[in-house]
Parts: structure tokens; C-alpha cells; sequence
């Protein structure tokens, strides 16, 4: 069954960005000039998935309301003659079919994506995960669904490579490759320490689930931290149906991280037609100042 609809969990709290996520979501803090959330719905639009599912939660509202059409917004910028701008924020609400729904407790991912059920109905569906942009050409998703395509089932997720150090910040998983990028999946694993990590290849925000997932998070007691994981879902649920892990062309950023959405918004920075030749100054210019104060000290 052709993939055609895609759940965004965005109902964490962003602690890590406080305080500047106390009032706007860390879903629409923007890396240069577009919401981080933006990015993966293009992502998904761009892969051709029809219908976006958005997991929010308290005082997220703020997120629907970016892809939703801002009549003022708008009569204001065509009285002005920026037409410009308002062809952006019009693009911006005409994007993709967004269907929200709210996740009332903190339960953990495997709750979020739980919410969504009614919504998703009995279809394959994709899970995007708001902290991960991934800079791709083919994007990851399309790259994943082709795969999933040429399988003809399965559970996919995507993976990457990781310092071993690092293990213990992701699920990972114990595979074997069978073809080019990608590995059956033995075994996954939810935040190992590095003495037990069976690899360093970790679970990247992009999954793509049957409908069977629903009936196991239904079931599954809370694992790690008192939440549902998605991650012992996909390890119960692999018994009896196929898991299979891809590593994916890209490159990937942690936007959940504060070091992660800085460097993130200097690599785009960079790629930004207006911006990028300004930037790519600043930063040289920056570089010999740093230098030249090594060598006075």
C-alpha cells in the first residue's frame, strides 16, 4: 500500500531551549528564516505524503496556526505591494492537508504516535520526528519509502552511524547488512550504555510503521523513563513482522540539541541564497579573529 500519510509528534515541552521555548514552541524556533517544523513538513510533502498528522499538545496551538491561513497577515502585505512575502505565507498554508490532534499527557513517543490512530486508520504510515532535519537529495523519506516499495512490507526505520561515546542518547540497533544500506534488525535496544550497545548504529527520527503498531502500543506497559516507547513497540511488534533499518543518504541534525540548532542554522545559513555569501564572510572573518587570538596568547 502506497504511503500517504505521515504523523509529526510536537508535544514535548523543549525544555532543553527554555527559556525561549517557555512561550513559543521549540517547533517554531526558526533555523535562518523558516520554523524547524516547516522543514520536516516539506520533507514529507516533498516525498508525496498527502495528509500531515500533527501530535500537539498544550499551548502548541501556536503550530497549527503557522500552516493555517492568516487573513490579516495576508490583506496586509498585499495592501503594502510585498507580494513577495505573501506568496510565501500563502504556500505555507496551501502546503499539505494538516490534521491535528492533541496528546493530553506527556506519555512518550509511542503515546504520541497512539493518538493518532483514529486519523491514520488501517494504512502504512510515516513518522517524522520534529528534533531531526535531515538535509537529503532524494529526502530521507523518499529514500526510505523506495525501499519499503521494493520490499513490499516491513517496518523501516532510518539509521545512521554514531560515535560509540554517543550510543547512549538513542535506540540502537544489532543488525546484519544484506544488501547496500540496508540491515535486517535483530534486536533494538532503547539508550544502551556504550559497554552494552550492540552497535553504533542509532535510530534516526524517520520510521515507517504498519497499522499492527497501534494494537502493540495499545498492550505495552511504560518502558524507560515511566513513557510508552515507540521503541519497545517496533522490538515487540518485530517477533512477527519484518524490521529493517536504513541508512540513509544526508546529512542529519539534532535541532532538539542547542548545539545541534546552531549548527543547523549555519549549514543552511550557508545554502541561503541572500544570506549565504554574507555568512560565509562573517565566519572567515570570524576564524582569523580566533586565530590571530591564539597566537597573541
Amino acid at each position: 500500500m502506497t504511503i500517504k500519510k505521515a504523523v509529526i509528534p510536537a508535544a514535548g515541552f523543549g525544555t532543553r531551549f527554555l527559556p525561549a521555548s517557555k512561550a513559543v514552541p521549540k517547533e517554531l524556533l526558526p533555523i535562518v528564516d523558516k520554523p524547524t517544523i516547516q522543514y520536516i513538513a516539506e520533507e514529507a510533502i516533498d516525498t508525496g505524503i498527502t495528509q500531515v498528522i500533527l501530535v500537539t499538545g498544550r499551548e502548541k496551538g501556536s503550530i497549527e496556526d503557522h500552516f493555517d491561513i492568516s487573513f490579516e497577515l495576508e490583506h496586509h502585505l498585499r495592501s503594502k505591494g510585498k507580494n513577495d512575502l505573501l506568496k510565501i505565507v500563502q504556500e505555507i498554508s496551501e502546503m499539505v492537508q494538516i490534521v491535528s490532534i492533541r496528546q493530553k499527557m506527556p506519555l512518550g513517543l509511542g503515546h504520541a504516535i497512539l493518538c493518532a490512530k483514529q486519523i491514520v486508520g488501517d494504512h502504512p504510515f510515516a513518522v517524522l520526528l520534529a528534533d531531526d532535519i535531515v538535509d537529503a537529495t532524494p529526502p530521507c523519506l523518499r529514500q526510505m519509502i523506495d525501499v519499503y516499495n521494493k520490499l513490499g512490507k516491513g517496518i523501516i526505520l532510518a539509521i545512521k552511524e554514531v560515535p560509540r561515546e554517543e550510543v547512549y542518547q538513542y535506540g540502537i540497533i544489532d543488525g546484519e547488512l544484506i544488501e547496500d544500506r540496508l540491515y535486517t534488525v535483530n534486536s533494538l535496544i532503547e539508550k544502551p550504555s556504550v559497554e552494552e550497545s550492540p552497535s553504533n548504529l542509532a535510530v534516526i527520527g524517520r520510521y515507517l510503521l504498519p497499522p499492527e503498531i497501534f494494537e502493540v502500543l495499545e498492550g505495552l506497559p511504560p518502558g524507560k523513563g515511566g513513557e510508552i516507547q515507540l521503541t519497545d513497540a517496533i522490538a515487540r511488534l518485530g517477533e512477527t513482522y519484518p524490521v529493517y533499518g536504513y541508512r540513509f543518504r544526508g546529512e542529519r541534525f539534532d535541532a532538539g540539541d542547542k548545539m545541534g540548532f546552531f549548527i543547523a542554522n549555519v549549514k543552511f545559513g550557508l545554502k541561503h541564497p541572500e544570506l549565504g555569501p554574507r555568512i560565509s564572510e562573517f565566519i572567515l572573518k570570524t576564524a582569523e579573529e580566533i586565530q590571530k587570538g591564539y597566537e597573541t596568547h
